[in-house]
């Protein structure tokens, strides 16, 4: 079994409010969560209006669909124009292993 993680650090362009927030991080992670099949939330940074902390996290069985879904989800959220990717900080561990 193989348990990974990654933090997303984003800056949010021209908002101006949490509502306004709220309405762009929400989708995103609907998204991540649909088309990925992970746990997606909002984990940081929740009283700022123009940045976000997206933490997602999945279990497979081989190393190698993990960092592949990882890949995946890390390409989406770069892809959105709202968002600008300040950094990913990606997390890998095999429990097994000991």
């Amino acid at each position: 079994m193989w348990l990974g993680a990654i933090e997303f650090d984003l800056r949010l362009g021209d908002v101006h409010s949490l509502k306004e927030k709220r309405s762009l991080v929400r989708p995103l992670v609907a998204d991540l969560r649909r088309q990925f099949q992970l746990s997606a939330a909002e984990v940081e940074h929740l009283d700022l209006h123009r940045r976000t902390g997206i933490g997602v996290a999945l279990v497979g069985r081989d190393r190698g669909h993990v960092v592949e879904v990882l890949d995946n989800a890390e390409r989406l959220v770069a892809s959105r124009p709202e968002f600008e990717l300040l950094a990913a900080r990606r997390t890998l561990a095999h429990p097994g292993s000991d």
